[in-house]
């Protein structure tokens, strides 16, 4: 099974790793704690100490417009913060 990663880099997850060496992923809802650590130990190259994950809700949303009202929602998603080995780090501008 693929599954999908994309890191999150917000002023809150920049913080969280320069504190903690902890690193924020957007994730595939059905990925696994296992899948997770594999897939970034094989695209990062780092050794994967801990892993936890969180789903985050679908939230409502509306807006006014000419016509109206409009409704929706937001799709849920998994988010997953990885805690890697002492003296590793991930650089996710190398390839820019």
């Amino acid at each position: 099974m693929e599954i999908s990663i994309k890191p999150i880099l917000t002023e809150k997850a920049t913080k969280l790793t320069e504190k903690l060496n902890v690193y924020t992923f957007a994730v595939s809802p059905d990925a696994t704690k296992g899948q997770i650590r594999n897939v970034i130990e094989n695209l990062y190259g780092v050794k994967v100490v801990r892993v936890n994950t969180a789903v985050m809700r679908a939230k409502n949303k509306s807006r006014w417009t000419k016509s109206g009202l409009l409704r929706g929602k937001t799709a849920q998603w998994k988010k997953a913060i990885v805690s890697v080995a002492d003296g590793q780090t991930i650089d996710f501008f190398s390839n820019i």
